[in-house]
């Protein structure tokens, strides 16, 4: 292999030159990943690979690999660049697929081995290797849904999402060659897509896809921010994998970790000998909770390193959303650290000034950039304007996870029915902030580990018992204002809690209660996804209706769901007791047919069979606070959904009018046929009791008594 440097080539000020260094030295070099990492190239018609790597506070620093049996070499140190301390090197004959590193040589004569910040591709684990990639030369034929997506209105847009960790969906026997059966990305995709388009979800979103040393992770711990991991496959396979989603009208949204990184060797932590891409302060700097580095927000390289990151998954591999891991626990400086652990803002706060700074440019370089991008954060607390504007002092986000509803949720949901009565308000209390934010609700990987227990070992009772109890709590949730997550497994109740180390328990799907649950989040799934009233006022009071959320006494929720047009509105009616209520009233707003389009309780789902009229007629009569009713029996653990067009006020009165005057008609003429009926009876009553007295009399006085009989 042949080298080159300055001296042999005047085309390096063109790889990396002033207005790259600064514009990342100013935080914004958004491109920064085309130039920093390993890059074929051709310089002076010589084919190779160019390096380039940050690392200011190295003495020197080596591009080391197999082609130099892993040591310093004289014709492999690195040209430093002046003044942000980058080092590049053009290397003729090195091709794609092989593997490297950056050996930093200290101020104080250590020597370490770092994998490439900016490296594309890395080997497979145990080994920590970079790998040359070309990430250049990706074939695309997903135009179509990228302009969908940057048309497209987050707000009014039906959004189901399947979050799936793509080594342990489904796996394939073991062998010599893939010992833990991992699919490729392109069998991955070919083989889940059919699945999630006739499940009926929009999206799915990826955990692990960041290269990560450690499979339990979950690729939470990341050490190449810049590449899919290669536990799958290629880049170019994992582009083939988001194309074919796409092609098949399935959006991708990543897990993506900018709030801290492991302390491995071999990645960031002290890359270049010192504190680079971290806090100095361990007070700032290590996370006690996961014994990890926290990203130095106030470092305009470092915001680059992430915001280009952002930008590198969203525009080179077409991602359509990013998921922001531990929102949290960056925006507080004392998140996870006992007082004295934890350095407080200049104005004496625990908020960090610098990681709201970072959300805000994040945020809106994103989505500026890429219309339709989804920024979706996964934060815990009260934070305000969560997803606010930025000039209007939120964090920009487009999205966030509502982890309020989710605990409500599940803690109701846990309890024997007997006691939801008492508990009635944790199921009604996220309305009082449902439209503070633009909410995804969610039933993540985070609810079914850890001991947990999964979706269906979390309800109460015997065996029937859990799936009726999942049944109305999943239909709940779909019912409920927000955008829809379920983590794979819990569409057709795995009993076992997930493990990234092994596949869904598939087989339970020959199991009619397990296939009959997941034919029910189907059918959820497709009622939320095809029918307006369940979306398109996602965001707004105009979209809910409350019409009674205060039956704490039978556990039973009843409400409306409108469309924008409010030509499709859907009652409904929730009950989370084994109780069937004979004779049930709800409260509807007008009169006329209501068509049942959902009965939980249909055999075909698992449940009993109680039948509920597919028409219900509204009856006259205040209920609810409502001027008509519908009357039913309400099954046990009843999820009943009705469908009806509202009529203009200006309809209902003229229909409340005609029926008044139906009735009035009716009434006269039933009095007036009650007159004539009641005449004609006095009339015959009159002269057959004078017939009858008059013969009465006459046998009397014949001396004769007659008997009377009925």
């Amino acid at each position: 292999m042949k080298t080159a440097n300055e001296k042999e080539t005047n085309q390096w000020d063109i790889r990396i030159g002033e207005l790259d260094q600064y514009l990342f030295g100013q935080g914004t070099h958004y491109d920064i990943y085309k130039k920093l990492g390993a890059h074929p190239a051709v310089i002076d018609g010589k084919k190779g690979v160019h390096f380039a790597v940050w690392a200011p506070h190295a003495a020197k620093v080596y591009l080391t690999g197999d082609f130099c049996e892993w040591i310093e070499t004289p014709d492999y140190e690195m040209k430093r660049l002046e003044p942000l301390g980058i080092y590049e090197l053009f290397v003729e004959g090195m091709q794609v697929g092989d593997l490297y590193k950056y050996l930093i040589c200290t101020h104080d004569g250590r020597r370490l081995y770092k994998a490439d910040p900016f490296g594309n591709h890395a080997e497979l684990r145990p080994g920590t290797a970079s790998k040359v990639a070309d990430i250049f030369n990706l074939e695309w034929n997903d135009e179509s849904w990228e302009e969908k997506r940057r048309q497209q209105d987050l707000d009014t847009m039906p959004m189901s999402i399947y979050e799936v960790h793509p080594g342990s969906w489904m796996k394939h026997a073991p062998t010599d060659e893939n010992p833990e059966g991992f699919y490729n990305y392109r069998e991955f995709a070919e083989r889940i897509t059919d699945y999630v388009k006739d499940m009926g979800y929009t999206h799915v979103e990826l955990m692990g896809i960041a290269e990560h040393p450690f499979d339990g992770s979950w690729g939470y711990q990341v050490t190449g921010y810049y590449a899919p991991t290669s536990r799958y496959g290629t880049p170019e396979d994992f582009a083939y994998m988001v194309d074919y989603f796409h092609q098949n009208g399935i959006g991708v949204i990543l897990d993506w970790v900018p709030a801290h990184f492991p302390k491995d060797a071999c990645g960031l932590a002290e890359f270049d000998g010192q504190p680079l891409f971290e806090y100095a302060d361990p007070r700032k700097g290590d996370h006690p909770d996961w014994g990890t580095k926290v990203f130095d927000f106030g470092k305009n390289e470092v915001r680059n390193f992430l915001i280009a990151n952002a930008l590198f998954w969203v525009e080179h591999f077409h991602i359509d959303g990013l998921r922001v891991d531990a929102v949290a626990s960056m925006l507080y400086l004392d998140y996870g650290r006992s007082a004295g652990q934890w350095v407080p803002n200049k104005y004496g706060e625990n908020k960090n000034l610098e990681a709201i700074e970072f959300f805000r440019h994040l945020n809106s370089i994103v989505q500026k950039r890429n219309p339709g991008a989804m920024m979706i954060a996964e934060e815990s607390t009260a934070w305000p304007q969560v997803t606010g504007a930025p000039e209007e002092g939120g964090l920009g986000f487009s999205m966030k996870w509502n982890m309020g509803w989710m605990h409500d949720f599940l803690d109701y949901m846990k309890l024997d029915p007997y006691f939801r009565s008492y508990n009635h308000n944790k199921m009604t209390f996220s309305m009082t902030y449902a439209f503070s934010e633009r909410f995804i609700l969610v039933l993540s990987h985070d609810e079914v580990v850890h001991l947990k227990c999964s979706m269906i070992n979390k309800m109460p009772g015997l065996y029937d018992d859990k799936f009726a109890n999942l049944r109305a709590g999943y239909a709940y949730m779909f019912a409920h204002p927000g955008k829809k997550l379920l983590f794979m497994g819990q569409e057709f109740a795995q009993f076992q809690e997930w493990s990234e180390a092994r596949e869904l328990d598939w087989y339970l799907l020959g199991e009619a209660k397990h296939s009959q649950l997941k034919e029910y989040v189907k059918t959820l799934l497709h009622l939320y996804k095809e029918d307006p009233a369940m979306y398109t006022l996602d965001h707004s009071w105009e979209g809910f209706e409350w019409i009674n959320a205060d039956d704490f006494s039978r556990s039973i929720f009843s409400f409306i769901r409108h469309s924008a047009d409010r030509k499709s509105n859907l009652l409904f009616v929730i009950s989370f007791t084994p109780v069937e209520r004979k004779e049930y009233r709800v409260g509807v707003p007008q009169s006329g047919s209501y068509k049942l389009i959902l009965n939980g309780d249909e055999t075909r789902f698992g449940g009993n069979g109680h039948e509920v009229p597919a028409t219900l007629k509204a009856v006259k009569g205040d209920c609810d606070g409502q001027p008509y009713y519908l009357e039913y029996d309400l099954p046990p653990y009843g999820v009943t959904v009705f469908k009806y067009a509202e009529r203009k006020p200006e309809e209902r009165k003229s229909t409340e009018t005609k029926a008044a005057e139906r009735k009035g008609v009716e009434h006269k003429a039933a009095a007036s046929g009650a007159t004539e009926r009641k005449g004609a009876e006095h009339k015959t009553a009159a002269s057959g009791a004078a017939g009858r007295k008059g013969a009465e009399h006459k046998d009397t006085a014949f001396g004769t008594h007659t008997k009377k009989t009925k």
